[in-house]
């Protein structure tokens, strides 16, 4: 597929995205609140918006084929425990929207970024964690993955929810792993351009069809 919708474009991953789709001979649109703070490569087109607004998705769906989402939800500091400043269930609206779009469009085929625990593979992850998120402000961020989670089971498109272990910007000497919850141990950290290119590597080979792999770096 050469047409690609990136949503979330211009957030840590999502612009590794952008850098390796181009790379790669994608032709590239992204939907962005402020085109003039995105620092996209030569060819990928940037859309004015956001994905909680279904028009300006409409907008910027038209001629894709199909839709990577790298959104997550904004906090007041880089600390994973700080306050969340996004709006409640912000991915599962926008991933409601988008799949509606979708429809509308004819587009079969989405890749979501998603985090190790979301969905079904909550009951895997430490007790003490689950504990520890459910009285901290990561609750409101995994309510809301928990939510994307249900929609994209419940709909009838060709969806694959990346499960991303912890992300890191430091790059990573072992190699890309993934694997549906439960069948392996996985790793403890992914490089966001690790997982940038598992993305598009997903959507180019139609793999992980209706899955939900954990995706981690191995040890080198």
């Amino acid at each position: 597929m050469s047409n690609l919708l990136v949503l979330g474009g211009n957030g840590r991953t999502g612009i590794h995205v952008l850098n390796e789709a181009a790379q790669r001979g994608h032709r590239v649109r992204a939907l962005v609140r402020n085109p003039d703070t995105v620092q996209a490569p030569a060819g990928v087109e940037l859309i004015q918006g956001t994905p909680a607004g279904i028009d300006d998705l409409r907008k910027a769906a038209q001629g894709t084929e199909a839709v990577i989402t790298t959104l997550n939800n904004s906090r007041a500091s880089d600390t994973p425990w700080a306050k969340p400043v996004s709006p409640p269930m912000f991915m599962t609206d926008a991933t409601r929207n988008a799949l509606t779009v979708m429809e509308e469009e004819g587009i079969r085929r989405i890749v979501v970024t998603s985090a190790q625990g979301a969905g079904d593979d909550w009951t895997r992850i430490n007790p003490v964690f689950r504990a520890l998120i459910k009285i901290s402000n990561v609750k409101a961020s995994y309510d809301d993955h928990h939510g994307v989670d249900k929609l994209l089971r419940t709909s009838d498109v060709d969806w694959t929810l990346a499960r991303a272990v912890v992300l890191t910007g430091k790059p990573m000497s072992g190699p890309v792993r993934a694997a549906e919850a439960g069948s392996e141990k996985p790793g403890t950290q992914i490089n966001r351009t690790d997982l940038a290119r598992f993305l598009l590597d997903t959507v180019e080979k139609d793999t992980w069809i209706r899955k939900a792999p954990l995706v981690w770096n191995a040890r080198g």
